[in-house]
């Protein structure tokens, strides 16, 4: 008898593939490098790069839903041996393309071709957003599994309240493309569902012409201590 819920999942994640493929040119063009508009992010990242580094040393790190690779690129350049993996076989191309010194590979969050207990650090800025909320807690599971005790997790998204967006097109591209906004506070239960320790949540207002806020969670596995 064949599982319903295994059909939408895969349907889910060929969509948001299918749809990535289809932008990702445009995408790159648009977002060579960079990350978001000011110094508080660069902080954030700098921040992570530290904890990762005094807790994991020189274990690895994998920037999930890594797009066009400018922020693998800089995880390295803060020294981390960072690797990027991302849904889009066509993003994944332009990436290589881009920063041809380092590894990147096609890969869903949902499933993490990675062993247990290997990486010291997961950042995923701006991608579970394309995630449902009943597959979330199976995504945080997933970063869990492949932390080592004390690896540490970044994550940043649109920051509103239960809000789904269904998008058909883009750079006037056709597409299929479901963004799903969360508060900080529904990211921080889910992380700790998932058994991750919450360690900061930052929100940032809209500036501009920008019509959400954004948050970033920073989260770490527990390291078991012997009684």
């Amino acid at each position: 008898m064949t599982d319903p819920n295994a059909d939408l999942a895969a349907d889910f994640i060929e969509t948001t593939r299918s749809s990535y493929d289809a932008i990702a040119p445009a995408y790159s063009a648009e977002h060579p490098d960079g990350l978001g508009d000011g110094p508080l992010e660069s902080a954030l990242l700098n921040a992570f790069a530290e904890l990762v580094r005094t807790a994991s040393g020189t274990a690895p790190v994998a920037d999930v839903g890594s797009g066009p690779g400018y922020v693998t690129a800089r995880l390295n350049a803060l020294g981390l041996p960072a690797f990027g993996i991302d849904i889009s076989p066509h993003m994944v191309a332009l990436a290589r393309e881009a920063h041809p010194r380092l590894r990147f590979q096609v890969g869903s969050m949902t499933a993490l071709d990675i062993p247990d207990e290997t990486l010291g650090g997961v950042l995923a800025l701006y991608s579970t957003i394309h995630i449902p909320d009943d597959r979330l807690p199976g995504v945080f599971a997933e970063f869990l599994r492949v932390l080592r005790p004390g690896g540490h997790v970044l994550l940043a998204f649109q920051a509103s309240d239960g809000e789904h967006i269904h998008m058909t097109e883009r750079y006037g591209l056709d597409i299929s493309l479901d963004y799903y906004f969360r508060t900080p506070g529904e990211v921080a239960g889910f992380l700790t569902e998932a058994g991750l320790t919450l360690d900061a949540q930052v929100r940032v207002e809209p500036r501009g012409a920008q019509r959400w806020g954004r948050a970033f969670a920073l989260a770490h596995k527990p390291v078991e201590v012997a009684g």
